[in-house]
């Protein structure tokens, strides 16, 4: 980064050896993502995408920590509490950044070391260069706030091997590398050790000399080896029934998984799991994160999302009141009212035309 870059504090926008470079830079927030950085991440993939100079974009992380820990969900609880629309409007930019990511015309390689949650998933995993090493941690907690997954996770969720994206999205189980390949979340594994000479690579070779000068073997995905258990309890109809069959399966990673479902926002399980539902039979990210969208605005206007993050992350009692507080009062009806049309505000994407 010694170059064309233009310091900003929250990130770092530059390029070198023919490489843009991305570097969330809020280390003591595992850098998480607020709004400023999203409005100068989207212009410069922009410019790049044409800029000859430019071979390829690769996004890190500053600090020992992680990639990103997910969005700002301390200003999302301050604006959800006030009523105001700055969270939307980030939504808005973020989710647009997501389909952009998605459709880059040139390697974008997203280094998934440590902790990559929430929309850190959504500025690496729709990525068509996704490296993750022994550090690890990817998922996607929504849930435990009361929010729902976004960023194109249940895109992503719900083309995972059988009932595993369910499984993650309910509990807010974290990936390992192995586990994020088995996922379809990562593509390719590289010790954290050798990640700088990787990077390093990029400026000296193409993206697929450096892959294979480095990769090594993934690690075995221990979440795919559960994967019957998985599939019999979590391709039921509703939360209530996968709870009991995972309560009457035995297996007591099944039984630890239904405490961990029933710890969530029952509101937010539900709506999850319709958008999971949703999500496996959409025809495009696009349609998707349409959708998903709809659903992040009405949890802004939900009791449950102030809630989830007050318990979570201000007061941190981790003892949130969910309302209603059990999966059998959360009614058809009320699922229903996440996925109501938005009028003007709709995001609006559409596929690309080679994808219709």
């Amino acid at each position: 980064m010694t170059d064309a870059v233009a310091a900003v504090d929250e990130v770092l926008i530059g390029k070198h050896g023919g490489v843009g470079r991305i570097v969330l830079n809020r280390p003591k927030a595992i850098n998480a993502l607020n709004h400023t950085m999203v409005a100068r991440i989207a212009p410069a993939l922009a410019e790049w995408a044409g800029d000859d100079e430019v071979r390829a974009v690769l996004i890190t992380g500053a600090g020992e920590r992680g990639l990103c820990a997910g969005g700002d969900i301390v200003s999302i609880y301050h604006d959800a509490k006030e009523g105001g629309t700055g969270s939307r409007e980030f939504w808005r930019d973020e989710y647009l950044l997501n389909a952009a990511i998605a459709n880059y015309p040139k390697p974008y390689v997203a280094i998934m070391d440590g902790i990559v949650m929430g929309g850190g998933v959504g500025v690496s995993a729709h990525g068509s260069v996704r490296v993750v090493t022994e550090r690890s941690m990817i998922g996607m907690p929504e849930t435990g706030i009361g929010f729902v997954p976004d960023v194109g996770g249940t895109y992503l969720l719900a083309r995972t091997p059988g009932e595993l994206g369910t499984h993650i999205a309910l509990t807010t189980a974290r990936l390992s590398a192995g586990d994020a390949i088995a996922c379809g979340f990562a593509d390719h594994f590289i010790p954290s050790g050798k990640i700088d000479a990787f990077v390093d690579a990029l400026e000296t070779s193409s993206v697929e000399e450096a892959l294979a000068e480095f990769t090594e073997p993934a690690p075995e995905s221990d979440l795919l080896a559960q994967q019957g258990w998985i599939d019999a309890a979590y391709s039921a109809d509703s939360v209530a029934e996968i709870v009991a069959r995972l309560q009457a399966s035995g297996v007591p990673e099944a039984a630890k998984a239904a405490e961990q479902v029933l710890a969530k926002s029952p509101t937010a399980c539900a709506v999850t799991l319709a958008s999971l539902r949703r999500a496996r039979v959409a025809g495009s990210l696009e349609e998707v994160l349409n959708e998903e969208f709809r659903v992040s605005v009405a949890c802004l206007g939900s009791a449950d999302l102030v809630e989830g993050i007050r318990a979570q992350v201000v007061d941190k009692d981790r003892n949130p009141h969910w309302s209603p507080a059990t999966i059998d009062e959360v009614t058809d009806a009320d699922v229903a009212t996440f996925f109501a049309p938005l009028g003007d505000l709709e995001l609006g994407l559409t596929a690309p035309q080679s994808q219709r």
